[in-house]
């Protein structure tokens, strides 16, 4: 049974695997094709993408809805029914491509809605290093994370820098220094 989608200004941690689990992202040429269709979506509806990670069978995305706006669920379908129509299509194949509908939570309805944003952001940047796919989570990968760290980075879609960031200083360089502190628990520096 699907669960009641809450209407708002809020901040979702979406996650969806793909069908059982397969690496039908592993092309770079695929992973771009999903970039796309989230770039259609943005188009389309009013909603902000505040930070993505692509993998080869997955994807996280946090994506704040806004007053007036598109829900989570249609910005999802979306997004998703595009894709696997061009995939199956760009692939010969017929069938499934997503593993199921898609999971979600509200950051702001979490226990500490800051700080598991901010975990958020470095749990994106680090899963392509868990993954192998990178040897550095300030390394981008079919992501935004590094939006968060380096304020000359150009991210492949238009992310929104989410108020929990921009509210840690008045310099970006403080924010992202403040970030990481609240990940690690002390300084950090980038390297």
């Amino acid at each position: 049974m699907r669960k009641t989608r809450i209407l708002g200004c809020y901040t979702y941690h979406i996650a969806s695997r793909l069908i059982e689990c397969r690496n039908l992202m592993e092309d770079e040429a695929i992973k771009e094709l999903l970039e796309y269709c989230i770039e259609m979506a943005q188009n389309k509806y009013d909603f902000r993408l505040i930070n993505y990670q692509i993998m080869d069978n997955h994807v996280h995305l946090l994506i704040q809805t806004v007053e007036g706006g598109a829900t989570i669920s249609r910005i999802m379908q979306h997004i998703k029914s595009n894709f696997a129509r061009k995939l199956n299509k760009l692939l010969k194949r017929t069938g499934p491509v997503w593993n199921e509908r898609f999971k979600d939570k509200i950051v702001e309805l979490s226990d500490n809605p800051r700080q598991y944003f901010f975990n958020l952001i470095w749990y994106f940047a680090n899963n392509p290093v868990k993954a192998g796919k990178v040897k550095s989570p300030f390394i981008n990968y079919y992501g935004g994370s590094q939006a968060y760290f380096d304020k000359s980075f150009k991210p492949n879609l238009k992310l929104t820098l989410h108020a929990f960031f921009l509210e840690l200083g008045e310099k970006f360089d403080d924010c992202a220094s403040i970030l990481l502190s609240h990940v690690f628990g002390s300084s950090f520096a980038i390297t």
